[in-house]
């Protein structure tokens, strides 16, 4: 049976795979607007893994709190 935190970790890394997905079809766009939403994103996995630095196994309340606000952020 899957815990409240591996449900939650299950859609932390498929939100991750979209939002890599999206940076590799973005580097080939030469648009300004495309560069924007590239350091956008960028920045979203840039805060999710600061969320994360203690890892999965050290995920208290305050941390699921802000990766549930990461997901329904982005």
């Amino acid at each position: 049976m899957l815990t409240k935190i591996d449900e939650l970790k299950d859609r932390i890394e498929a939100r991750k795979l979209l939002i890599n997905a999206k940076l590799v079809e973005l580097r080939a766009d030469a648009r300004h607007e495309a560069a924007g939403i590239r350091d956008k994103l960028s920045a979203s996995l840039s805060e999710l893994e600061t969320t994360l630095h203690d890892g999965w196994d050290n995920v208290n309340d305050s941390v699921r709190a802000k990766l549930d606000a990461w997901l329904a952020r982005d």
